[in-house]
């Protein structure tokens, strides 16, 4: 099985104005539909994706697990 390329970075908090996720701008139904999405679809969201970032009112609070561990990471060296 591949893996399928995703701007997810495991955020995970949608902006409840815009109804674009914080991590990586998509909607609910784009992040539901994304494994059955074909190649050009999932492109065709991608391009749309920083401009969306950009409307975004807020941050949000919590720390991803991504900058966690690269915290934790350079902690430890």
């Amino acid at each position: 099985m591949t893996a399928i390329e995703t701007p997810c970075i495991l955020v995970c908090s949608i902006d409840e104005k815009t109804g674009y996720c914080f991590g990586c701008g998509r909607t609910r139904d784009e992040i539901s539909s994304w494994p059955v999405m074909t190649p050009a679809s999932r492109s065709e969201v991608m391009s749309r994706l920083s401009a969306r970032l950009q409307t975004v009112e807020r941050k949000p609070r919590r720390e991803t697990r991504r900058r966690r561990i690269a915290r934790l990471n350079s902690v430890d060296t």
